[in-house]
Protein backbone atom coordinates (compact mmCIF):
# COMPACT_ATOMS: atom_id res chain seq x y z
CA UNK A 1 0.00 0.00 0.00
CA UNK A 2 3.19 2.60 1.09
CA UNK A 3 4.24 1.54 -2.71
CA UNK A 4 1.02 2.76 -4.17
CA UNK A 5 0.29 6.11 -2.30
CA UNK A 6 4.38 7.11 -3.08
CA UNK A 7 3.07 6.64 -6.65
CA UNK A 8 0.55 9.05 -6.43
CA UNK A 9 2.59 11.41 -4.82
CA UNK A 10 5.38 11.41 -6.86
CA UNK A 11 3.70 11.86 -10.39
CA UNK A 12 1.57 15.01 -8.86
CA UNK A 13 4.32 16.87 -7.70
CA UNK A 14 5.58 16.72 -10.91
CA UNK A 15 2.66 17.46 -12.46
CA UNK A 16 2.63 20.48 -10.39
CA UNK A 17 6.04 21.76 -10.84
CA UNK A 18 5.62 25.33 -12.72
CA UNK A 19 2.07 24.98 -13.74
CA UNK A 20 -1.58 26.71 -12.48
CA UNK A 21 -3.93 23.97 -13.82
CA UNK A 22 -3.57 21.23 -11.34
CA UNK A 23 -3.94 17.71 -12.95
CA UNK A 24 -6.41 14.76 -11.66
CA UNK A 25 -4.92 11.81 -11.48
CA UNK A 26 -6.95 8.29 -11.85
CA UNK A 27 -6.35 4.31 -12.18
CA UNK A 28 -7.77 2.63 -15.07
CA UNK A 29 -9.08 -0.89 -15.41
CA UNK A 30 -11.66 -3.02 -17.74
CA UNK A 31 -13.75 -5.56 -16.67
CA UNK A 32 -11.55 -8.21 -18.70
CA UNK A 33 -8.82 -6.69 -15.83
CA UNK A 34 -6.13 -4.57 -18.19
CA UNK A 35 -5.23 -1.43 -16.07
CA UNK A 36 -3.19 1.68 -15.97
CA UNK A 37 -1.82 2.55 -12.65
CA UNK A 38 -2.26 6.11 -13.07
CA UNK A 39 -3.87 8.56 -15.69
CA UNK A 40 -2.50 11.99 -15.63
CA UNK A 41 -5.09 14.41 -17.08
CA UNK A 42 -5.04 17.53 -17.86
CA UNK A 43 -6.29 20.57 -20.49
CA UNK A 44 -8.41 17.43 -21.86
CA UNK A 45 -5.48 14.74 -22.59
CA UNK A 46 -5.01 11.65 -20.63
CA UNK A 47 -1.72 10.28 -20.55
CA UNK A 48 -1.13 7.00 -19.29
CA UNK A 49 1.61 6.27 -16.83
CA UNK A 50 2.87 2.40 -15.16
CA UNK A 51 4.67 2.21 -12.25
CA UNK A 52 7.39 -0.76 -12.12
CA UNK A 53 10.12 -2.14 -10.10
CA UNK A 54 12.02 -3.81 -13.00
CA UNK A 55 14.63 -2.12 -13.93
CA UNK A 56 14.56 -3.40 -17.32
CA UNK A 57 10.70 -3.03 -18.69
CA UNK A 58 10.04 -4.94 -21.81
CA UNK A 59 6.81 -3.86 -24.13
CA UNK A 60 4.79 -6.41 -22.37
CA UNK A 61 4.57 -3.58 -19.48
CA UNK A 62 3.41 -1.17 -22.14
CA UNK A 63 0.18 -3.80 -22.86
CA UNK A 64 -2.00 -1.66 -20.39
CA UNK A 65 -0.97 1.38 -22.39
CA UNK A 66 -1.96 0.44 -25.90
CA UNK A 67 -5.24 -0.79 -24.55
CA UNK A 68 -5.97 2.44 -22.78
CA UNK A 69 -5.23 4.09 -26.10
CA UNK A 70 -7.56 2.47 -28.04
CA UNK A 71 -10.65 2.82 -25.71
CA UNK A 72 -9.64 6.86 -25.61
CA UNK A 73 -7.83 7.39 -28.95
CA UNK A 74 -8.54 11.11 -28.81
CA UNK A 75 -7.58 12.28 -25.87
CA UNK A 76 -4.84 9.47 -24.85
CA UNK A 77 -1.37 10.85 -25.30
CA UNK A 78 1.55 8.99 -24.93
CA UNK A 79 2.10 6.61 -22.41
CA UNK A 80 4.87 5.97 -20.14
CA UNK A 81 6.48 3.15 -18.18
CA UNK A 82 8.22 4.53 -15.07
CA UNK A 83 10.92 2.36 -14.04
CA UNK A 84 14.43 2.51 -11.62
CA UNK A 85 16.42 1.89 -14.22
CA UNK A 86 18.91 4.06 -16.32
CA UNK A 87 18.14 3.88 -19.55
CA UNK A 88 14.58 5.59 -21.78
CA UNK A 89 13.40 2.60 -24.05
CA UNK A 90 10.63 3.01 -26.96
CA UNK A 91 8.55 0.03 -25.80
CA UNK A 92 6.42 0.67 -28.20
CA UNK A 93 4.70 3.28 -31.01
CA UNK A 94 3.03 4.90 -28.19
CA UNK A 95 4.74 4.25 -24.93
CA UNK A 96 8.21 4.66 -23.53
CA UNK A 97 10.38 3.61 -20.54
CA UNK A 98 11.37 6.52 -18.82
CA UNK A 99 13.53 6.37 -15.08
CA UNK A 100 12.59 7.38 -11.80
CA UNK A 101 15.62 9.36 -11.70
CA UNK A 102 14.85 11.52 -14.76
CA UNK A 103 11.37 13.08 -13.11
Amino acid sequence: MEAGIWKFREVRAAGRQGKREEPQIYFWRTAAGAQVDLVVEKSGKLIPVEVKLSATPSPQTAKGIEIFRKDFPQQAQKGYVLHPGDKRLSLSPHAWAWPFAEL
